[in-house]
């Protein structure tokens, strides 16, 4: 058995333009990966329609799950909802059970409901809601796709929601090798050759610099080794420990 692949849409200008950090990435890997979820691609598109739609069509043809963050708030540039239901060729409608849902919430806060938040209850036809116990406006599935807030802690929230809709495969577990002093350029082709023998699994190689007590500078690499094989890991890791060799001394 196989991790099964999925694939994220990032959409905002926001993103783009650097004004604001993307941690959802990060958020959604790290939550789908017990659950035998693996993400194969990461897409960040602007607000704008024609980018939305070819994103997602393409992403949801080619994975198995396609989650989206961002675009569903009540500004005018929150245009994921209609792009979503142009993707897949359905009607928009202000649904009553997401209007519901958002007339109970700001009524709790007495809080108007004014058409702006409605946008918010404008579901695909045919698509599932996502809860939101953060700020009410709820998220939604239609097919393989999950759309998302872009709020981290929404999302956060979202993905609790949805986790039991999802189907794994085998889950995805990693080693990791410190080599401390020893360069990329020394284990290059070493690590090449391991990968050629460990196809089943994904090798990688980090470097990292820090600054020790005398202000000089330390460096070394972090090797990766990530598969759904747990012998063939403890294998590899084996391997790549023998890589401390490289170390000039």
């Amino acid at each position: 058995m196989e991790p099964v692949k999925t694939a994220i849409l990032i959409i905002g200008d926001e993103i783009l333009s650097g004004r604001t950090r993307d941690i959802n990435v990060q958020q959604i890997a790290s939550f789908l990966a017990p659950l035998g979820l693996s993400v194969g691609e990461v897409r960040i598109v602007a607000d704008e329609a024609d980018q939305i739609i070819e994103a997602l069509n393409t992403l949801r043809a080619r994975y198995r799950y396609v989650f989206t963050t961002g675009g569903i708030g009540p500004t005018h540039d929150d245009i994921t909802a209609e792009c979503v239901a142009a993707a897949f060729d359905v009607a928009l409608t202000l649904r009553d059970d997401a209007r519901a849902i958002l007339e109970d919430w700001y009524a709790r806060s007495n809080t108007e409901v004014t058409p702006a938040r409605l946008r918010m209850a404008r579901i695909p036809d045919g698509a599932r809601l996502i809860a939101n116990p953060v700020t009410g406006a709820p998220g939604f599935q239609l097919d393989n796709v999950f759309v998302m807030a872009g709020v981290p802690k929404i999302v956060r929230a979202m993905l609790e929601d949805i986790a039991d809709r999802l189907e794994g495969g085998a889950v995805t577990q990693s080693i990791s090798v410190r080599l401390d002093g020893v360069r990329e350029g020394d284990i290059a082709e070493a690590l090449g050759q391991t990968a050629l023998n460990y196809p089943d699994l994904s090798l990688g190689s980090y470097p990292w610099f820090e600054d020790n007590e005398a202000g000089e500078m330390t460096r070394g690499v972090v090797l990766v080794a990530r598969g759904a094989d747990e012998a063939r890991l403890k294998a590899v890791e084996s391997e790549l420990q023998g890589f401390s060799r490289f170390l000039k001394v």
